[in-house]
């Protein structure tokens, strides 16, 4: 596999000199972050992690997206969290872009560099800490968990993107591929967490039109991707929110491979009540 590079935000201010237009969207379909407006001034901190800050980029909003929230994590040496996730129903993903940082889960010490991928189910008890000298960053994606009777809950496990072959998808001959951290008939899991990797001059051949909602961020080389009726450029550290049923597809720039960090709700029953 060849070796990956994974966008992170770089923070800061720009110069007072710069012009205020820019990419930054958010429509009734769709929202585009792009990596330039995830500056020092947009960061937020959690109770219980220490020498930690956070760009949040997606949350539950009525009317919107309502299913998950992303945050992107920068931890400093020394820091991390004893107690990092405080609602016991929720599950989460981890996905690690730069840096080193141990992770404990379910009392079970891993050691996670960039390409790393933990999934967390709800109520698991977990710790994480950055004993390295540089900054870990890493995605951290929560929901919260639809149980259902009679299937168990998912364990826990770690895993890296190095060691997971890419899956190509029907008629593409590879030029558009799907890095897949969970088996798509685990009906246990009711949101997958992928790497999506378009060749340069591929494309998403149609407009996906669907129920599930999207958080992407684009991890390496840049594009134009459809959202909705528009035609958006975008590029390494841009993210993208959308809505159940926006459409979407994508041509790839090059000149080398797109790819996204991807999140979409699978495997359950479409609520039909407001607070079920």
């Amino acid at each position: 596999m060849p070796e990956r590079t994974y966008a992170t935000p770089a923070g800061g201010l720009p110069p007072q000199s710069q012009l205020l237009t820019g990419r930054a969207a958010f429509t009734a379909s769709y929202a585009v972050i792009p990596k330039g407006v995830m500056t020092d001034i947009v960061t937020s901190a959690l109770p219980f992690w220490d020498k930690t800050r956070l760009w949040i980029i997606a949350r539950p909003l009525s009317g919107f997206a309502e299913t998950f929230s992303q945050y992107i994590m920068e931890v400093a040496p020394g820091g991390g969290s004893e107690k990092p996730e405080l609602d016991p129903g929720a599950e989460g993903v981890l996905f690690m872009t730069e840096g080193a940082m141990t992770v404990t889960l379910a009392g079970t010490r891993h050691d996670m560099t960039a390409g790393g991928y933990a999934y967390i189910p709800a109520g698991t008890p977990w710790t994480l800490h950055n004993t390295a000298s540089a900054p870990a960053k890493f995605h951290w994606i929560r929901k919260a968990y639809e149980a259902v009777d009679g299937i168990e809950k998912p364990e826990p496990f770690v895993a890296n993107e190095a060691d997971i072959a890419p899956v190509p998808m029907p008629d593409t001959d590879g030029a558009w591929a799907t890095t897949r951290f969970v088996d798509p008939a685990d009906i246990r899991h009711d949101m997958h967490v992928n790497i999506v990797t378009i060749q340069p001059g591929a494309v998403i051949p149609f407009a996906e039109t669907h129920v599930m909602e999207h958080g992407l961020y684009v991890l390496e080389g840049k594009a134009v991707y459809r959202l909705n009726q528009d035609w958006v450029e975008v590029e390494a550290g841009d993210y993208m929110w959308l809505r159940a049923f926006c459409p979407q597809a994508c041509y790839a720039g090059g000149p080398g491979p797109f790819r996204y960090l991807l999140y979409k709700d699978v495997n359950r029953h479409p609520r039909l009540r407001i607070g079920q």
